[in-house]
């Protein structure tokens, strides 16, 4: 009979590189014809980073500005240039750079859980498969890509946070605190992660009375590291700005019994830029070790169990309530709780729910016979899942659009070169499509999908789909109250920006403003639909672009 506590841990560790080369193998071998994530991907950061190499302003000024958006989005509302993946999109093609970003984000996330579970969580000899099994699951989760090490970092950093305060470290732990901020967001991530390596430096001053000064020393050097590679968000802050989109930010606008929903979906389900996928397996196992260890009063055995599905809970429930309609009278007055997500302290979740899926297992296993098979099918099962959600499968099977066929280079050229004229000297703008894919392509737009311009700007955009927002009151919120999709709107489209050369979707009644339009510059407007009335809408149809290596049918329009 086969005994999994037999294997080599290097064994393990070896076949666990092999399904990581596997999984990551279809953004090398496709290239530019795999297909991943478009939402908060490809319709957004794949073309930032691209529009700040074309640039020039990768090393600007605070003041600086691109000029191909919105006649000059702030260089600030793009990453610092000491962010690595910036780094990776100026030295490599987009598609390379992504692949590349990947592989590097999914290893350190499996080396850190790995050396977390080791050093601090699972140290029993013969439990290799348990430690490697649920340090490779929480590399195949399908992380935010743009997020980098944000979250799937965190493993490696309580590592060392962990040696560093239980005085077992050396230079490594403190290199890892040097190199993870270059490779991670202060606000997507680790910030809230320090927020609770400070709690327990706190809470260990509480129980022992003593300061562990080379634990706090730690968190101030972390931090500090943040705040000089994100100098230019520091400096955005501290100095007086222009407002921004986010002033109106309007989150807190649901009411008790929506709140509670929010908190628990986010707990059941979790949340799309921190992807856990938890639901099926990790969630059954980890209710079944906590029913046994209350039924059993074992609990008090397991107190990190214990307290890490207690925390949990707790952001999920902070999340919820984050929205909740109470907390408007409150954020009216104080700017820094709309311009800032104070509800992203569950993006801990992966952190949790995968240390929790470790402890689960080893508790299963200590339980031996029917428990150690039980703990290798839920671990087999989660790991079948996770790879089953690779980006390939999960987005051919779906139907969505390669990278070729998203971004669509061939089609655009041949609108350039019937446009005819430098796409400095112009303006455009997308209808039922993202205007990420003009921007890839070089076009100047008057649109954007950002989360930072000023919002004066916004203001001017909105005049030109003042009539469409009216017909629409949840277009109307969703711009009025959030606003990052600097988009053409469409009440007949609605919140749709993929409509391929296969639809039949028509607009029959577009009232825009044109002449708003013409004065942010606006000359073409590029649609995935026929106008109808582009006529009455002081539109011409100049011609009907496709291309066999594109999924868009582009109407080209022109302004009278």
């Amino acid at each position: 009979m086969f005994r999994w506590n037999q294997l080599k841990e290097t064994q393990y560790l070896t076949a666990a590189v092999i399904v990581l080369l596997i999984y990551l193998s279809p953004l090398f071998i496709l290239g530019e014809n795999a297909h991943i994530r478009v939402h908060d991907n490809m319709d957004s950061n794949i073309t930032w980073y691209k529009e700040l190499k074309e640039s020039g302003q990768l090393l600007g000024p605070l003041n600086a500005v691109i000029p191909q958006v919105i006649n000059g989005v702030p260089r600030d509302a793009f990453d610092s240039e000491f962010s690595g993946i910036v780094w990776l999109h100026t030295l490599f093609p987009s598609m390379l750079a992504y692949a590349f970003s990947q592989a590097i984000t999914r290893v350190i996330a499996f080396i850190g859980m790995y050396l977390l579970l080791r050093k601090h969580f699972i140290k029993e000899e013969g439990l290799a498969v348990l430690r490697v099994g649920a340090s490779l699951a929480f590399a195949l989760t399908p992380f935010w890509p743009s997020g980098m090490l944000s979250t799937l970092g965190m493993p490696l950093a309580l590592w060392a946070f962990l040696n560093i305060r239980n005085r077992t470290s050396g230079s490594k732990e403190w290199l890892v605190l040097f190199c993870l901020p270059f490779y991670s967001s202060f606000v997507l991530g680790f910030v809230f992660f320090l927020a609770f390596m400070a709690l327990l430096w706190m809470i260990d001053v509480y129980r022992s009375r003593q300061w562990n000064g080379r634990f706090l020393l730690s968190i101030i050097f972390m931090a500090g590291m943040y705040l000089l590679t994100e100098y230019r968000l520091v400096f955005s802050l501290l100095l007086p700005q222009p407002p921004t989109n986010r002033n109106e930010f309007d989150e807190s606008v649901l009411d008790g019994p929506s709140s509670m929903k929010l908190m628990l979906k986010n707990f059941l389900l979790g949340h799309t830029h921190v992807m856990t996928i938890h639901t099926y397996f990790i969630l059954p196992l980890l209710i079944m070790v906590l029913w046994n260890l209350i039924k059993e009063n074992k609990w008090r055995n397991e107190k990190t169990f214990v307290y890490l599905m207690i925390l949990n809970v707790l952001l999920s429930v902070w999340y919820g309530f984050w929205f909740y309609k109470g907390w408007e009278p409150i954020k009216a007055h104080i700017s820094l709780l709309r311009t800032f997500n104070f509800s992203r302290f569950h993006f801990l979740h992966p952190l949790l729910w995968y240390l929790l899926f470790a402890i689960g297992l080893r508790i299963f296993w200590k339980g031996g016979g029917k428990g150690k098979k039980a703990a290798v099918v839920f671990l087999i099962l989660q790991l079948t899942l996770l790879f089953t959600l690779n980006e390939e499968v999960r987005y051919r099977i779906a139907g969505y659009p390669s990278f070729k066929e998203f971004y669509s280079v061939q089609l655009f050229k041949k609108i350039d070169t019937y446009i005819g004229k430098s796409k400095s000297s112009y303006r455009v703008a997308s209808l039922g499509l993202h205007p990420a894919i003009a921007q890839y392509n070089g076009f100047y737009t008057v649109d954007t999908y950002n989360n930072f311009y000023p919002l004066s700007y916004k203001h001017r955009f909105r005049s030109i789909i003042a009539k469409e927002l009216d017909k629409s009151p949840k277009l109307k919120s969703y711009f009025d109250h959030w606003g990052g999709r600097c988009y053409l709107y469409s009440a007949e489209l609605g919140e749709h920006y993929d409509y391929e050369k296969t639809s039949t979707k028509q607009i029959h009644q577009l009232q825009l403003n044109i002449q708003a339009f013409k004065k942010l510059g606006g000359r073409y407007i590029f649609s995935a639909v026929p106008v109808k009335n582009a006529k009455q809408d002081h539109l011409v149809l100049k011609k009907v672009f496709t291309d066999p290596h594109s999924v868009w049918k582009i109407y080209l329009y022109q302004t009278r």
